[in-house]
């Protein structure tokens, strides 16, 4: 039986801009569940970002509900956000958001830091977390001192390290070439293989189609939800 990790109800984010109001979201409804690999896709402008901010407890909607593991999420205070984000949410971004001067290990055991983890414990969850992205022999190297590809596994070990919920990847191959791409991409697929639940960002429908379920967004709205090989039937 499938159980939902994501339910968007209702989804409205509006902006006023001057006398104009925009819809960045208008009327989203969208269950994602446990085990998951969905892509959101759609052009500049469409809404994805807007609607990824939500999904990560980065913003919350006007109005509509979001729960997240059965938690309404809409209705949290920026502390209890934060938490939300820190205890549930692993962030993958598309330029790594790796601290210059911190170490790699010191980078992945950042959420670890955040959530009161003992030292010990937090640097070997660190470890092994650099250990899954092939990186643990790297452990004391400055982010400068690798290529693009191995920092953005290194973003990777941190968002698993917390053992988080939901995996949420925000344009994850956006500063990579097409080689590493691929690899970052087979990444994230063994991940969800290995049951975690990933929703990755993307404006490429080619790198959407790395994902099992296509969203597309166009103007605020959802205007296809499917299977990869229902999606790859109308691009």
């Amino acid at each position: 039986m499938a159980e939902a990790l994501i339910e968007l109800i209702d989804i409205y984010k509006i902006y006023q801009m001057g006398s104009e109001e925009v819809r960045a979201n208008d009327g989203i409804d969208l269950t994602i569940d446990r085990g998951e690999f969905t892509a959101i896709v759609g052009k500049s402008g469409s809404g994805k970002s807007t609607l990824m901010n939500i999904i990560g407890a980065l913003d919350v909607p006007t109005s509509g509900s979001y729960l997240l593991d059965g938690e309404d999420v809409g209705q949290m205070t920026d502390n209890q956000l934060a938490r939300i984000r820190n205890r549930m949410i692993g962030f993958i971004f598309q330029q790594y958001n790796l601290l210059p001067k911190l170490n790699l290990l010191e980078n992945v055991e950042l959420p670890l830091l955040y959530a009161k983890v003992g030292r010990e414990e937090r640097q070997e969850r660190a470890l092994r977390s650099l250990e899954r992205v092939g990186l643990a022999e790297k452990w004391k190297n400055l982010p400068n001192q690798l290529s693009g590809g191995q920092q953005q596994r290194v973003s990777i070990a941190r968002a698993l390290a917390g053992d988080p919920s939901l995996i949420l990847a925000d344009e994850p191959t956006g500063a990579l070439d097409s080689r590493t791409s691929r690899d970052v991409l087979d990444f994230l697929k063994q991940l969800n293989e290995e049951g975690n639940t990933i929703v990755m960002i993307t404006h490429d429908s080619s790198i959407a189609m790395e994902a099992r379920r296509v969203v597309r967004i166009h103007d605020g709205k959802i205007n296809f939800d499917g299977d990869v090989k229902e999606y790859a039937a109308i691009i």
